[in-house]
Formats: structure tokens, sequence, C-alpha cells
């Protein structure tokens, strides 16, 4: 299996800006430049690649959690995932330095320790997590019984 994106970029790094499409029409030239990147914060006007990095880990996270639970016979009621990636400048230039893995999740018929020992599992085996396995990654996990 193979997935594309497509980014194109006009400009220089600082004052150029680009456009990000996929196949599937999820990024139909989306917007990015470095203004996007670094100084918009709420992400209103136009994506950057941390923010498509966050969206694919929480998605791949809860997959594999859902796959998870799945083995016990049982079905997630929700898995709620907010991936928070950090960029943060260093001597060397910009580098991603962690991502949060912030989890709500309700199943019911299970008990939270067993939730947690499955999110923990699919924290370290999803596909996601396992390209970033060279970033920090936390995962912080709210059951709700």
């Amino acid at each position: 299996m193979k997935r594309k994106a497509t980014a194109i970029w006009k400009g220089t790094g600082l004052e150029g800006s680009g456009s990000l499409s996929s196949p599937s029409g999820f990024f139909d030239n989306s917007p990015y430049s470095a203004k996007t990147r670094f100084e918009n914060e709420d992400g209103t006007q136009g994506t950057n690649p941390e923010e498509m990095i966050a969206a694919a880990h929480a998605g791949c996270f809860n997959m594999a959690l859902s796959f998870q639970i799945a083995g016990k016979d049982l079905k997630a009621d929700e898995l709620n995932t907010t991936a928070t990636v950090t960029l943060e400048k260093g001597d060397a230039g910009f580098s991603i330095t962690g991502i949060l893995l912030d989890l709500k999740g309700k199943v019911s018929g299970m008990n939270e320790a067993q939730f947690k020992e499955l999110a923990e599992a699919a924290k370290e085996n999803c596909p996601v997590s396992k390209a970033l396995s060279a970033v920090p990654i936390t995962l912080k996990i709210t059951f709700n019984a």
C-alpha cells in the first residue's frame, strides 16, 4: 500500500508559499507558508507539516487502539485523541522535540487498567508512532467509565 500527497512551493522559505494536495481531496490545495507554520498559532490561515503529523498520529493511534480493543471482543464507544506536536528552535535549527497524545476514551465492558494497558500498546505499535520513534511520545489517558 502506498499513499501520496503533493506539495507545491513558490518563492523563498521565509516569504514564499505553497499548497498541499492529496488524491482523496482531504488536502485540496491547502495553503501553507512560513507564516502559517511559525506565526499563526490557531491554524486559521493554513496548515503546516506539524499539524499534518499530528492528524496522522492521532488517527493512526485511535485506529490501532480500536484494533487492540477488538482483540478483547469489545468495541470503543468513543476514542478522542488530540495529538500535539512540539516544534522548537535549537542551535541546529528547528526540530520536533515531542508529541503528546491526549486520549479520552470510553469502552463499555472494559476497566480502566485494561484500557490503559491497551492504549500503551497502541502507542508503541501504531505505524506512525514507529515512524516517529526518534521523538519522545507521551500518552495522557482519561478513561470515562
